[in-house]
């Protein structure tokens, strides 16, 4: 069967009220972008769905790539018929006979938006079912489990047929809720929560802190490879922000008593977020933590370290088990990259006991005595800000400044 057009519904965007209309041209322009590939196509958008007009360009490649963009609930592949019944009795044969292997069931699905076709629900039910069954040998009806289930919709336009729904990924379209910085590191947690950020309709760009000569240009490496993963996501290029560490962190190793030296550090970074936040215009900070999972991410410890910023620190792994985030890892193919043995400045000075419930008036007292100011605003001007093309356009990344 040569499907003529894609219908896509929206899924939570439905529940949008006045500013509906922003949340689908966020989802048109995804889609738009996505299929860049296919230069015949044409997208058709309306407050109520949208339609992929395929204009014979490879359907079955637009579906793999549809399954991937934010804010689809679910799509179909239809076929536009004519308003009338003939017409639409053949074309049901026809589109119900390609699905058909002998012995499976199947039932009709009638939707007449519009009331002024000739026939009612129950009368194309009937009229299409019985012509079914009629001319295909071994047709048999299931109306609770049916193998096959042909859905019919009566428009004002045109009557559209569809028999296949296809999970979309779910969520928001990308930049729908905003921008916000992703605090990438090289392990599992941090590229996880990216996705999910995006998920949830934002807009990101990625800061890697970088300590050369103790984290290597391999280190470097791992993290251009996740953010190619999480652009190909987001199916767009994303901004990797490269911030030089090197001489804050080991200010902080010099000055800082070792037990509350992972704290501080973890201050300073967020500090230095928080400037790039505010350069690129972004409305929050994105962090990997999970409640409980290491030192610094005990209740106490980002009691502690969110002190320095009044900014939304947005944390979608918080409440999640390492398990489940070693799943989505997986599903996002970020996990193998993640585990390369590459060590990154979360992994260096690691003291022997750090601080699980560390308290604020203490770090403040230790961080009195150095000025960490200079060191911050030298690590911010320094930042090597790279474009990450998506992993499958096998592109370079370019730097920027």
């Amino acid at each position: 069967m040569n499907y003529d057009r894609i219908l896509i519904r929206y899924g939570e965007i439905s529940t949008k009220g006045r500013n509906r209309h922003k949340f689908v041209e966020k989802l048109r322009n995804s889609v738009k972008i996505a299929l860049v590939p296919f230069p015949n196509i044409k997208i058709e958008a309306s407050r109520d769905r949208m339609y992929v007009l395929l204009n014979g360009e490879n359907g079955i490649e637009i579906i793999e790539k549809l399954k991937h963009i934010f804010g689809i609930q679910s799509f179909s592949p239809v076929i536009k018929v004519e308003r009338n019944v003939e017409a639409l009795k053949n074309s049901a044969l026809d589109f119900v006979r390609s699905h058909y292997k002998e012995g499976q069931t199947f039932k009709v699905t009638p939707k007449r938006s519009d009331k002024t076709f000739e026939l009612n629900t129950d009368g194309i039910n009937r009229t299409i079912g019985g012509f079914l069954l009629q001319n295909i040998s071994g047709l048999r009806v299931d109306v609770k489990n049916p193998d096959i289930n042909l859905r019919i919709e009566v428009r004002e336009d045109a009557i559209y047929l569809s028999c296949e729904t296809i999970p979309g990924a779910g969520g928001m379209p990308i930049g729908s809720n905003g921008r916000a910085m992703l605090m990438l590191s090289g392990g599992i947690d941090s590229p996880v929560a990216g996705y999910l950020a995006m998920k949830r309709g934002l807009e990101i760009e990625a800061i890697h802190f970088h300590s050369p000569p103790f984290t290597s240009e391999r280190s470097k490496e791992k993290v251009v490879d996740l953010t190619k993963k999480l652009a190909k996501i987001y199916g767009s290029s994303i901004k990797l922000h490269i911030v030089p560490f090197t001489s804050v962190q080991q200010a902080v190793r010099e000055q800082i008593p070792e037990n509350y030296s992972m704290t501080s550090t973890r201050r300073m970074m967020l500090r230095i977020a928080d400037e790039i936040r505010i350069k690129q215009e972004g409305l929050a900070v994105i962090t990997g933590e999970s409640l409980g999972q290491v030192a610094s991410q005990t209740l106490e410890s980002m009691f502690t370290i969110n002190e320095v910023t009044n900014t939304p620190i947005l944390r979608p792994l918080i409440m999640m088990d390492k398990t489940d985030i070693i799943k989505i890892a997986q599903e996002i193919d970020t996990l193998e990259i993640s585990n390369r043995p590459f060590e990154d400045c979360c992994t260096i000075f690691v003291p022997a006991s750090p601080k699980t419930k560390p308290r604020r008036e203490k770090v403040q007292h230790y961080e009195s005595y150095f000025d960490f100011t200079p060191l911050i605003n030298d690590a911010v001007q320094q930042v090597e800000t790279l474009v990450i093309q998506p992993e499958e356009q096998n592109s370079e990344f370019n730097s920027l400044f």
